[in-house]
């Protein structure tokens, strides 16, 4: 076996491996008198068939098993001959026309494609200068819980007779949707309730119910969104025939022991105490986040190193397929997205680019402080995910117990956060107190209002 380095360029390393068709031969010859003594053919005694015979017999698919190991052991050779710490798995490709190897009439040669580990010297991240976003859960953040979850738990009252429907009212009505006079799936509801101005429906629909009766029969007149996850009706104008059937006012909102005790619970001032607690964790996980997206782009900063090729697209390659879904399912092209694809691509190439760099830093931390995730951790994780699925929840287990892939998927973020947070530790952290609404924006949307300010 020969194996040549002919390219050598950053983190890429190519190889020419050749063997020559002699030793395949001999390989062959090797395999055909290990089985010899195990056959029985017709017409030979036990263990007695000829070589040539069993060559002629079981030859070109003996080879082809022969130059599938040959270029393994090949291509594994290639990196542990030049003690090579590989990215990602080495990619082969032939060269010369395989067949030809295989009838034993050319020399099996091939090309081992290598992506190396960057070799980079961490920030010192005690060093990181990190903003984190803090809000109070004030007494007015509370009553204005109390007052949602007084809306939610609203009960509604008959209107008279003849009573018109007005804004924040209960109908209860059928309805058949048609787009060009022809009824589409999903558009026929009966006995369907709707709080007018809670926008569940489509724009522009509750609007045209406000004055309807008991009793009325009306078409409401829409148009589906351009972005309507329905491809088929996105941007179309449909006609609901409507039947009202009921309309109820809502009674007046009560914020006392009564509401708490409709949520089981026995006073109002413990159903005050139990909302902040929920708020406290809420802004706390909003917390967290800002402040896992401000130490990203810290270590993103502090680190610049070439990146293995194949990990890159790879990852780009994932990134890319979920825009190109996504606009297809919302009926959109690139010029929608306000960017040519050219400028798209280029785009969330960096975000590739950012995701290996981190995910390389993060795993470079993570294995200098033996942070780890343990199988329990794993297990609780799965849990969680099960919960989320009432009735299959075994099978959500038998899933996970069965996918490796699947484990390794509630794995990564799992490393990513305790990664994080040992950083969060060590790193120079200042808080910066923001209103509620500044706090649950996105990272980046808060970080440019901000700015802004």
């Amino acid at each position: 076996m020969n194996i040549t380095e002919t390219v050598s360029e950053g983190l890429r390393r190519e190889y020419t491996v050749v063997i020559d068709a002699g030793d395949l031969e001999k390989r062959l010859a090797g395999k055909l008198e290990e089985i010899k003594p195990k056959l029985n053919l017709k017409g030979f005694r036990p263990g007695k068939a000829p070589v040539s015979f069993l060559k002629k017999t079981y030859g070109k698919s003996m080879m082809g098993e022969i130059v599938e190991a040959a270029v393994n052991e090949g291509s594994q050779k290639a990196v542990s001959d030049n003690a090579l710490k590989v990215a990602y798995p080495p990619r082969v490709e032939p060269v010369g026309d395989v067949q030809a190897v295989i009838d034993g009439k050319a020399n099996l040669e091939f090309r081992v494609l290598v992506d190396l580990m960057p070799d980079f010297a961490l920030a010192d991240v005690s060093g990181l200068q990190v903003e984190r976003l803090v809000a109070d859960v004030t007494d007015a953040d509370i009553d204005e819980g109390l007052k949602r979850l007084a809306e939610q738990s609203r009960s509604y009252a008959p209107r008279a007779e003849g009573e018109a429907a007005e804004m924040n009212d209960s109908v209860t009505m059928d309805f058949v949707g048609s787009v060009d006079g022809e009824e589409f799936s999903g558009g026929k509801a009966e006995d369907f309730n709707l709080v007018l101005g809670s926008n569940q429906l489509i724009p522009g629909f509750e609007d045209q119910l406000i004055g309807a009766k008991a009793g009325d029969v009306r078409d409401v007149k829409v148009t589906f969104p351009a972005d309507y996850p329905e491809a088929k009706l996105a941007s179309k104008d449909a006609v609901f025939a409507v039947t009202v059937k009921e309309v109820k006012s809502p009674d007046p909102i009560v914020i006392d022991d009564e509401l708490a005790k409709k949520v089981g619970l026995e006073t109002l001032g413990t159903l005050k105490d139990r909302l902040r607690e929920q708020m406290k964790r809420e802004y706390s996980a909003a917390s967290r986040l800002h402040l896992k997206r401000r130490i990203l782009d810290a270590l993103d900063a502090s680190h610049a190193f070439s990146l293995p090729p194949t990990m890159v697209e790879g990852e780009f390659n994932g990134i890319w397929q979920q825009v190109e879904a996504e606009l297809k399912r919302e009926n959109k092209t690139f010029e929608d997205e306000g960017k040519s694809e050219e400028e798209l691509k280029k785009e969330y190439h960096e975000i590739a680019e950012r995701r290996v760099r981190l995910g390389l830093v993060l795993a470079r931390i993570g294995e200098q402080n033996g942070l780890a995730i343990a199988n329990e951790e794993i297990q609780r994780a799965i849990g969680a995910r099960a919960r989320q699925f009432p009735g299959q929840e075994q099978q959500v287990f038998d899933y996970y117990s069965r996918n490796v892939q699947a484990q390794a998927e509630i794995r990564a973020p799992l490393f990513e956060d305790k990664v994080v947070d040992f950083i969060a530790e060590l790193a120079q952290v200042t808080d910066r107190t923001v209103d509620r609404e500044t706090l649950f924006l996105d990272p980046d949307d808060a970080l440019e209002k901000l700015k802004s300010e």
